[in-house]
């Protein structure tokens, strides 16, 4: 033997070659691959080996592939044997030929092997991007549920799946389920539920199943699966391998229909709630990688904050709207949208270049996944002392060691957002406790828009109070904020902004969805429930059917 390639050991010894390709002439022992496609295994057959000479392969069952093999396109030979993964280097066929209703191939002796160790166990866990959809279906009646494959190995996976997924798991008999990759690829299989952990925040349920009496076919579909997810994490990586190809599994068939996920099967109250759904699902996953010891991804940052700056560009009030709508997401990722597109709103007005812009967004985005980081009962405390002050200042800190990877955004920016957006112009803020001088004009926008979000969602020590107070107490407060930025504020959003639920003369509630040029109310859908934004939305009113509503009679208060 010699030294290790790609996690493989490479092997010469004419004897210990022999052996190990007579593993491959079993039924159901071999498969093939080609090289330039990264094509999923193939079954055949080693029908004859002459050491030092040739192979020859019956193919018939892929005759569909033949036509490349003829022009010369490389593969290798996969097999496996108790605890050992098998494969040759790249070969190509010298001869195809017909025989009694046959096809065969024959190629030349591999000069080495390469062997790898097994391990049933490992489990290859998809990275932040790397998305694999899942279906799970139960026997009789049950409606088929979708979710997100988190880890896979040859024993059985992890699957994040909707909270209704919980009468389903809790069968005694294997369920089905159906990988869906983005390139089009889907794999069935049956698993047993093993273990479930509900995360009502999340609104999810993660449930690990193991698989049930795996086929040779599937056995050496999953190590397939499984090399390429642990190869492209590899290449996604901090210290990322640019040597290597990005795998087909990963890459988005344009014609596919929209990716199989758990928040595919959520309803939105508008179409732009969905989109933004897409970016709160990055942040959500964003999250969970932190809180594993993983860093802040730029690339995945750099795409999302695109997205964001999109959707912007496309219609705003829509979007101002739509960070309202996403009631399922954990309050932390509630949060984060509603800041950076309230920030980005804001900022737009001015004369700010796109990638400064770009920048402030994705650092509101971000400015508060550090106390993701923090015990549970930190975020849940009804009451601060010193201690449990001091104790959630860490989330700063915690954050701006996971930045380093992101090159692209500007110092200053990070500086201005991410660490100074809760210092407060008398000094009683925090981290550093700085003054006024030493505030600069985008930590004081930062910190008006980021409290008015705040105090607009319940929190464990308060409900959420309605806008007219929100203006009325950081206006009383410049001592705390600037003066200036919170009547730039109130000023580009109104007295009434969009997202607030108003209750009219003639006893209609309505959700406000934009304004007219003069910042007065131009479009409601109505509701009948005082509750956030979801399914409950009824009918979109403007112009003379918006003014038979009456008057503003009352702004209420909805955690959203």
């Amino acid at each position: 033997m010699s030294g290790a390639v790609d996690g493989y050991v490479r092997v010469t010894a004419p004897t210990e070659m022999e052996e190990m390709l007579a593993r491959l002439s079993q039924p159901g022992g071999a498969s093939l691959q080609l090289e330039a496609e990264q094509s999923r295994p193939l079954p055949v057959l080693v029908v004859e080996q002459l050491p030092g000479e040739q192979l020859t392969l019956d193919i018939s069952a892929i005759r569909e592939v033949a036509p490349a093999l003829k022009r010369g396109a490389p593969f290798r030979l996969l097999g496996q044997s108790h605890d050992q993964m098998l494969r040759t280097p790249p070969l190509v066929m010298s001869e195809c030929r017909e025989q009694a209703g046959k096809l065969f191939g024959v190629c030349l002796y591999p000069t080495s092997l390469e062997v790898l160790q097994r391990r049933a166990s490992f489990r290859a866990r998809l990275r932040l991007g790397m998305e694999v959809g899942a279906i799970l279906r139960g026997g009789g009646e049950d409606a088929p549920l979708q979710g997100d494959l988190k880890d896979l190995s040859l024993e059985g996976c992890l699957l994040e799946l909707p909270l209704t997924a919980a009468p389903l798991l809790a069968a005694d008999a294997p369920l089905e389920i159906e990988l869906c990759f983005l390139n089009g690829v889907r794999f069935a299989i049956r698993g047993l539920p093993r273990h479930a952990q509900t995360d009502t925040e999340r609104q999810a349920i993660r449930a690990g199943f193991r698989f049930s009496s795996p086929s040779g076919d599937q056995e050496r579909q999953l190590w397939h699966f499984v090399r390429e997810i642990e190869r492209e994490s590899v290449r996604q990586g901090a210290v990322g391998d640019s040597s290597l190809l990005p795998s087909l599994l990963f890459q988005t068939d344009a014609a596919a229909p929209p990716p199989v996920s758990r928040r595919n099967v959520v309803r939105y109250a508008t179409p732009m709630a969905r989109r933004l759904a897409r970016i709160a699902g990055y942040l959500d996953a964003q999250v969970l990688e932190l809180q594993e010891g993983g860093r802040l991804d730029s690339v995945q940052l750099s795409r999302f904050t695109d997205r964001l700056l999109g959707l912007h560009a496309e219609d705003r009030e829509a979007l101002l709207f739509a960070t309202f709508c996403m009631h399922d997401e954990p309050p932390l990722v509630r949060h984060a949208l509603g800041v950076a597109v309230h920030m980005l709103d804001l900022a737009s007005t001015g004369s700010l270049p796109r990638d400064a812009l770009k920048a402030l967004t994705a650092c509101a985005m971000v400015h508060d996944l550090g106390k993701a980081l923090l015990p549970e009962e930190l975020l849940q405390a009804e009451a601060f002392d010193d201690a449990r002050r001091e104790a959630l200042q860490r989330h700063v800190d915690e954050l701006r060691q996971r930045l380093s990877a992101c090159h692209w955004l500007a110092p200053g920016v990070v500086e201005a957002v991410v660490v100074r957006i809760n210092e407060r112009l008398d000094g009683s803020g925090y981290p550093r406790g700085l003054e006024a001088e030493r505030i600069g004009e985008l930590s004081r926008l930062a910190s008006v828009v980021d409290v008015i979000e705040a105090m607009r969602r319940d929190r464990p020590d308060r409900p959420a109070w309605k806008i007219s107070d929100c203006y009325r107490y950081l206006l009383s407060h410049p001592e705390q904020f600037d003066p200036r930025w919170v009547k730039r504020y109130l000023k580009h959003s109104g007295v009434v902004p969009i997202g607030t639920l108003v209750r009219f003369t003639s006893g209609q509630l309505g959700w406000v969805q934009r304004l007219d040029d003069q910042g007065r109310i131009g479009q409601v859908q109505l509701t009948d429930r005082v509750q956030a934004p979801g399914e409950s939305l009824g009918q979109m009113l403007r112009g003379e059917r918006l003014r038979n509503l009456g008057e503003v009679a009352e702004v209420l208060a909805v955690s959203c």
